[in-house]
Formats: C-alpha cells, sequence, structure tokens
C-alpha cells in the first residue's frame, strides 16, 4: 500500500504503461509525406467553424490555452491558425507540443486500491483538437466523395444514405 502522491502516481504509470498497446513505429510513417499538389487546405472558415464551436466548459489542456479564449477570439486567430495547422499537413508531423497531455487517472467505483476499475483521461491542447477534427472532417469527406467505404459503410463512421 502506497501513502504518498508520488508513489500513487509511479504506481499508476507501472500499471497503465503495461496495459498500452498502441505504439507507432515512426519508421513505418518515414516517408508518407503528402505532395504539395495533394495536401488539403485549411481553411479559413473550416478552423473559425471548429473555433466558434468549442465547448468552454472543457478543461485547457498542458499549455495553458482555454477553450472559452480560443471561442471569443475565433474571428480574429482563424487566418493565423488555418496558416499554422497548414504546416502538419505538408511535413506529416504533428507539433510536439500538440503530443503533449496532461493524463489524469479517474476513479469508476469499487475499491481505490483496484487498478483496474481507473480509466485514464488525458487533457490535450485545445489548438490540436481542433486541427484533428479539420483532419477528421477532411478524411472523411474524401473517403465519401472516392466512395472508399462502398454502399455498406463502416461502422466508425457515418452513414451515408444510398440517395447521397
Amino acid at each position: 500500500m502506497v501513502m504518498q502522491d508520488i508513489e500513487k502516481a509511479e504506481v499508476l504509470n507501472a500499471f497503465f504503461s503495461s496495459k498500452t498497446s498502441l505504439q507507432q513505429d515512426a519508421s513505418e510513417a518515414a516517408g508518407k509525406v503528402w505532395s504539395k499538389e495533394d495536401t488539403p487546405l485549411v481553411e479559413e472558415d473550416q478552423v473559425r467553424d471548429c473555433l466558434s464551436k468549442l465547448d468552454v466548459y472543457k478543461s485547457m489542456g498542458p499549455d495553458g490555452i482555454h477553450s472559452h479564449m480560443l471561442r471569443n477570439l475565433a474571428d480574429v486567430i482563424a487566418r493565423p491558425f488555418s496558416v499554422m495547422f497548414a504546416e502538419p499537413w505538408q511535413v506529416g508531423e504533428v507539433p510536439e507540443h500538440w503530443r503533449k497531455a496532461n493524463v489524469t487517472p479517474i476513479f469508476k467505483k469499487g475499491k481505490k486500491k483496484d487498478l483496474e476499475i481507473y480509466r485514464l483521461a488525458s487533457f490535450t491542447s485545445i489548438p490540436g483538437k481542433v486541427m484533428g477534427q479539420i483532419i477528421l472532417g477532411t478524411i472523411s469527406r474524401h473517403t465519401k466523395d472516392k466512395k472508399v467505404n462502398g454502399s455498406s459503410g463502416c461502422g466508425f463512421t457515418k452513414r451515408i444514405p444510398s440517395h447521397a
């Protein structure tokens, strides 16, 4: 049994690290960069739309940028953010500071000493989340336009009516 906060953090880290199997192989991703001609544009309107719909009650990430501020400044920062979001598309890499997160174990129910009942919550950068939403929208439109999933659709995408 551990009593100190640092000891608790180390025990939880060791437990959850042993359970994580989602390691990305960087060498596999090497060389899969979009050509400039194929790189989707990050439109200012897309960015403004995402920023204006941010939930102001969500927690901020490790960068300390709050969603309330971004939502209020959506009209002013949409253009610079669209330029900033274009770079990761071109180089094929998400900025390191957007990959960092404040990870917090959240108790569900049962005995607090049973580590398996905790779930992890990751609080990441809000600008990184906005960029993720734009990427998801772009990929979703591409798969719909190119009919990548066929008529039966896919369990992880929104259903596209056959008459669409």
